[in-house]
């Protein structure tokens, strides 16, 4: 059963099913445009964190380094309140709809750029910031300067934080109700199909993940090998 499942899946890729890439399709859109607003988010605060000491910022920093390991669902969860139609935000009818799993999936990847971002923002030579300053670099020269030193560092924040929202499943089923043909993505779609038995279907799913997770780390690999 299983080696013709995975011939299967195998036909379905290559043959290039219609409904399995839009759910591909759809997946990247949802996913892109979270790791976007993760990273407009993410590396400004990161550089902030791990540029400038002040008080308060221990207890910033464990919210971070929390926000890196909680769990997704109970995001899920918030973001569903938050969008439901008792919710804060109920009027704007979000819920169940692309923009509900792109919220979600945000929240979730902002935590693990930020903190990676931290992290080799504090990994850069000390020295460096009062050397620009004595050479009369402004605050805004001496932070990309010393984020460019740290761009391996960040470029690794940036394909944490896309590996976390396309692998995601529970927070982005509960807001977006795994929707045919308007919510479902490869993760939700796996699980769906693996429940019907469609095994074919969920492996060539799971086939097409597992690529897209090893072509954004082997671009990581080969641009940090470029940058070195």
């Amino acid at each position: 059963m299983l080696v013709s499942a995975l011939r299967h899946a195998l036909e379905l890729i290559v043959r290039g099913d219609p409904q399995l890439w839009e759910i591909v399709l759809l997946s990247l859109g949802v996913s892109g445009s979270a790791l976007l607003l993760a990273a407009l988010i993410g590396i400004p605060a990161g550089a902030w964190l791990g540029l400038r000491p002040f008080r308060g910022q221990a207890w910033l920093t464990t919210l971070v380094y929390t926000g890196m390991g909680f769990p997704p669902v109970v995001i899920g969860l918030l973001v569903y309140l938050l969008l439901s139609r008792q919710g804060p935000v109920g009027a704007l009818d979000w819920l169940f709809t692309p923009t509900a799993m792109i919220m979600a999936q945000t929240i979730l990847a902002v935590p693990l750029v930020t903190g990676v971002t931290m992290s080799a923002v504090r990994a850069v030579d000390p020295a460096l910031r009062p050397q620009l300053r004595s050479l009369g670099a402004t605050d805004r020269q001496i932070v990309r300067t010393v984020l460019t030193e740290a761009r391996q560092g960040v470029l690794v924040g940036l394909v944490a934080g896309f590996g976390a929202a396309i692998s995601e499943v529970g927070a982005v089923m509960l807001v977006g109700g795994n929707i045919e043909g308007r919510t479902r993505v490869l993760t939700t779609a796996i699980v769906l199909e693996t429940r019907q038995g469609r095994f074919d279907v969920a492996l060539a799913l799971a086939a097409i993940l597992f690529l897209l997770a090893l072509v954004a780390n082997a671009l990581v690999v080969r641009l940090q090998t470029r940058l070195r």
